[in-house]
C-alpha cells in the first residue's frame, strides 16, 4: 500500500499486534499486513506528541519537555523494534516487502526529529531555565547529552543543509537494509551437493548427518552443503579434501561480490554518504563524528590504539604464521592458502595438545550450558532465572525466561532465546532490547530483551552440542542481556546497553572468562549421555591450548578494526572527491575501488596475497548494516577492560558474591549514568591496565 492511502481500519486500531502494548510482545500474531498500518500509526502518534511538545507556549519544565520527549521516542521504538526483530529472525518475502515500504518513513522520522526547529527551540528554552541550571547528577548528564545530540545531529544547520542531511540519512537506512538482505539472500542461495562421501573424509559424523538430511529434504541424494556457519565450519576445519575446502571458503568469502546480490557499489555509496554527513555536521571525517562521544574520542586515537596493539602483536603473529607453514609442509601443503588455515590450526592443535574441539562437544549440551550459566550468575551476581512457557513466540525453538534479583525477589526483566540457524534468519549472534524499564515513581518496571545465535542444532534425539567457542558466545550474549536487564537508571536512553560502543562490550566479554575456569565448568560441562564431568586431563589440554594461535586471532581482530577506520577515514573522502553523480561508470568503478582498497589494507595482515583478496567486506554486516561503522576497534578496546576487570574476580573468588555485586553496582546497573572511565575506576580502584589482555591472549611480552 502506498504512503498516503487509507489503510484498513482493522489494522490501525489497537487490535493490530504492533500497537497493542503490554510487556509480552505478540510475536505469534504479527503478520506482514500489520506492518504498514501499524508502523504508520506508531509514527503518526509519535509525531503528534512531538508537535504537542514543540507547540507548547508555557514555561518549559523537565516533565513537559525532556521527559515527555523521552517517552514519545521510547514508545515509538518499543512499537517498531519487534518488526525489525522479525526481519532478523523470521523474514518472509511478504514481510520484507512490507518493511521496505515503511522503512523510508521510519528513517525520515528519526532523521527529522533532531532537525525539527520548533522542538530544538523548546529544548534550548528549557536548558536556559532556572530549573535546568539547577539539575545535578543523572538529569544534568541527560540534559547535556540531549542538547549535544541535537547539535551533533545538525539542529543548528541552515535549512538546505538540514534537507540534504535528512536525504542522506534516509538513503543510508535503505542502503544498509539492502546490504543486509543481499547477504541473507546470497547465503540462502548457495547449495553444493556432494555425491561422493570420500570427499567428506575427516568431517565428523554429526555435520555429515545434517548435510545428508538437508539433501533428503530437497529430494536429492548425497550431502548438501550450505553457507550457514554450522555447515561451513566443519568443512573448513576437518575436511581433508583441499579442493572442497577451497570451494566452500571462496563461496563464503565472496558472497555479494557480483550478480543479483552485488554489494560492492552499495558499500561505496554508504561510505560516501557517511563521509558527506560528517562533513555537513562540521567534522573532518566520519570516524571523528562517530567517536566524539565514545571512550576513544577521535578517529586518530582509535587508530593509534589499533596501531600500538598491531606492533605489540606482530611478533606473536609471525610466530604463529611460521608454525602454520611448518605444519603445512609436514602435511604436504607447500604454500598455505586461506582455505588451509582453519584445517591446519585444528590439526596442529590436535598434534600439539591432543585436543580436538569435537572431543569437547559432548560435554557442552546446550541445556546444561544454560543451566550452568544461570547458576554462575546466581552465585556471583545474585540473579535467578526461571523459564516460562508462552505462546507469543516467532518460532517453536524460542524459549522465554524471567530474571529475578535473588536477594529481594524483585522481577528485573525477561528475555527470549533463539539459538539455531534458519534460512529466514540472519547469521551471527546478538542481543537486542525490546523494552527498557527501570526505576519509576511507582516502583520498578521490568526490562525485556532477546538473545539469538546460529549454533549447531540438535541431531535427532541428541541435544544441541556446542563447541567451546559457542559456549563462550552464549556467555558473551548473556553478558549483554545482564547489562540490559539489571539496569537501574531511571532514564531509558541512559540505561542498560545505551552506552558508548567501546564500553558496551565490557559486560559481555567479561562473562566469557568463566568458561575457562574449572570451578565454573564443573557446574555444566558434563557428558550429555553419561553425565561424566569434563575430565581433568581434557580440561588441562584445553587450557594449555587457550593461547594457541593467540597472535593469529588477535591480529585478525586488529585487521578488521584497522581496515574499518581506514575505509571511513581515508577511502570515503577519496570516493566523494572523484564522484560525478551522473557518471554511471564511476559509480560502478567505485565498487571495484572498495575491493582493491580492502585488498591493499588487509595485505598488511596477510601471510600470502590470496588471504587479502578473499576479504569479507561485501558481507561485513557489522560495518555496513549494523552499528560498528568506524567502531570495530571497540571489541579489542573492551577486551583490555574485561581482561583487567576479571583479575579482581580471580583474586577475590570467581563466585564471590561481594565482588559480583560490586560489579553490578559499579557497572552493570549504571548504564550511561556516568563516564565509563569513572565507572571502571569505581570497580577496580584505578584505571585499566592493558598488560592484562596481552598476558591472557599471548602469555608474555615476547613470543616463545
Amino acid at each position: 500500500m502506498a504512503p498516503g492511502n487509507t489503510p484498513n481500519a482493522d489494522f490501525v486500531t489497537e487490535t493490530n499486534p504492533i500497537l497493542v502494548g503490554g510487556f509480552r510482545v505478540p510475536f505469534d500474531a504479527i503478520e506482514a499486513e500489520h506492518v504498514q498500518p501499524g508502523v504508520e500509526r506508531a509514527l503518526a502518534d509519535a509525531q503528534a506528541e512531538i508537535d504537542a511538545i514543540s507547540s507548547d507556549r508555557g514555561i518549559p519544565t523537565w516533565a513537559d519537555t525532556v521527559a515527555r520527549l523521552d517517552r514519545a521516542v521510547e514508545r515509538l521504538a518499543e512499537r517498531i523494534t519487534p518488526v525489525t526483530h522479525l526481519m532478523a529472525v523470521a523474514e518472509t518475502p511478504a514481510l520484507r516487502e512490507a518493511y521496505n515500504e515503511v522503512l523510508p518513513q521510519i528513517s525520515a522520522f528519526w532523521s527529522r526529529l533532531p532537525l525539527n526547529e520548533a522542538l530544538w527551540e523548546r529544548v534550548k528554552a528549557y536548558a536556559d531555565t532556572d530549573e535546568a541550571r539547577g539539575l545535578r547528577g543523572l538529569r544534568r548528564r541527560h540534559l547535556d547529552k540531549t542538547v549535544r545530540d541535537f547539535e551533533r545531529a545538525g539542529a543548528d544547520l541552515p535549512p538546505d543543509a538540514k534537507k540534504r542531511l535528512e536525504q542522506a540519512r534516509v538513503e543510508l537506512a535503505q542502503l544498509q537494509q539492502t546490504f543486509s538482505e543481499n547477504v541473507l539472500d546470497a547465503t540462502a542461495a548457495f547449495e553444493l551437493l556432494v555425491e561422493d562421501e570420500s570427499r567428506l573424509e575427516g568431517v565428523p559424523e554429526a555435520p555429515k548427518r545434517r548435510a545428508r538430511a538437508r539433501a533428503r529434504e530437497r529430494g536429492k541424494k548425497g550431502w548438501l552443503l550450505t553457507l550457514d556457519y554450522p555447515s561451513v565450519e566443519p568443512i573448513l576445519k576437518y575436511c581433508r579434501d583441499r579442493e572442497l575446502r577451497r570451494e566452500i571458503l571462496i563461496a563464503f568469502s565472496t558472497r555479494c561480490r557480483d550478480g543479483q546480490h552485488d554489494n560492492r557499489g552499495i558499500i561505496a555509496r554508504i561510505l560516501r554518504l557517511r563521509d558527506e554527513s560528517a562533513e555537513i555536521l562540521g567534522y573532518d571525517a566520519f570516524p571523528d563524528y562517530v567517536l566524539e562521544d565514545r571512550m576513544a574520542g577521535t578517529g586518530a586515537r582509535a587508530a593509534s590504539f589499533e596501531a600500538d596493539l598491531v606492533e605489540r602483536t606482530r611478533s606473536f603473529w609471525e610466530r604463529d604464521v611460521g608454525q602454520l607453514r611448518e605444519h603445512g609442509v609436514m602435511l604436504g601443503i607447500d604454500r598455505i592458502e586461506p582455505w588451509d588455515v582453519a584445517f591446519l590450526i585444528d590439526d596442529l592443535r590436535r598434534t600439539r595438545y591432543e585436543l580436538d574441539e569435537e572431543q569437547l562437544r559432548p560435554y557442552f549440551p546446550l541445556p546444561h550450558v544454560l543451566d550452568g550459566l544461570f547458576e554462575i550468575v546466581r552465585r556471583t551476581f545474585g540473579f535467578r532465572m526461571e523459564e516460562r512457557a508462552i505462546d507469543e513466540v516467532w518460532h517453536e525453538d524460542v524459549r522465554f525466561f524471567e530474571i529475578f534479583d535473588d536477594e529481594s525477589g524483585e522481577l528485573l526483566g525477561a528475555f527470549y532465546t533463539d539459538w539455531f540457524p534458519r534460512t529466514e534468519k540472519r547469521e551471527g549472534a546478538w542481543m537486542n532490547n525490546f523494552i527498557t524499564g527501570g526505576p519509576t515513581a511507582d516502583g520498578f518496571e521490568p526490562h525485556l530483551g532477546v538473545i539469538c545465535g546460529n549454533f549447531t542444532p540438535p541431531d535427532g534425539d541428541r541435544p544441541a552440542l556446542l563447541t567451546h567457542r559457542e559456549v563462550q558466545t552464549t556467555f558473551h550474549e548473556f553478558g549483554h542481556l545482564l547489562h540490559h536487564c539489571t539496569s537501574r537508571v531511571e532514564i531509558p536512553s541512559r540505561a542498560g546497553i545505551n552506552v558508548a560502543w567501546d564500553w558496551v562490550e565490557l559486560p559481555s566479554q567479561l562473562m566469557e572468562n568463566w568458561t575457562w575456569e574449572r570451578e565454573a565448568l564443573d557446574l555444566f560441562a558434563r557428558h550429555h549421555e553419561t553425565g561424566e564431568p569434563l575430565p581433568e586431563e581434557l580440561f588441562e589440554r584445553m587450557t594449555a591450548a587457550r593461547r594457541f594461535m593467540g597472535g593469529w586471532a588477535q591480529m585478525r581482530q586488529l585487521s578488521l578494526g584497522t581496515v574499518d577506520l581506514a575505509l571511513h577515514g581515508e577511502l570515503a573522502p577519496r570516493l566523494r572527491a572523484e564522484m560525478d553523480a551522473d557518471n554511471d561508470a564511476i559509480e560502478a568503478a567505485q565498487g571495484d575501488a572498495v575491493m582493491r582498497f580492502g585488498e591493499e589494507r588487509f595485505a598488511d595482515f596477510a601471510p600470502e596475497p590470496d588471504f587479502a583478496r578473499l576479504h569479507m567486506l561485501t558481507s561485513f554486516t557489522h560495518l555496513f548494516a549494523g552499528g560498528y561503522a568506524a567502531a570495530y576497534y571497540s571489541y579489542l578496546w573492551s577486551e583490555v577492560l574485561d581482561a583487567d576487570a576479571f583479575t579482581r574476580f580471580r583474586r577475590e573468588g570467581i563466585f564471590n558474591r561481594e565482588t559480583g555485586r560490586a560489579f553490578v553496582e559499579s557497572i552493570l546497573s549504571r548504564g550511561d549514568s556516568a563516564e565509563p572511565d569513572a565507572l571502571f575506576e569505581e570497580f577496580m580502584g584505578r584505571g585499566p591496565d592493558p598488560e592484562a589482555l596481552l598476558e591472557r591472549n599471548l602469555g608474555s611480552l615476547v613470543p616463545a
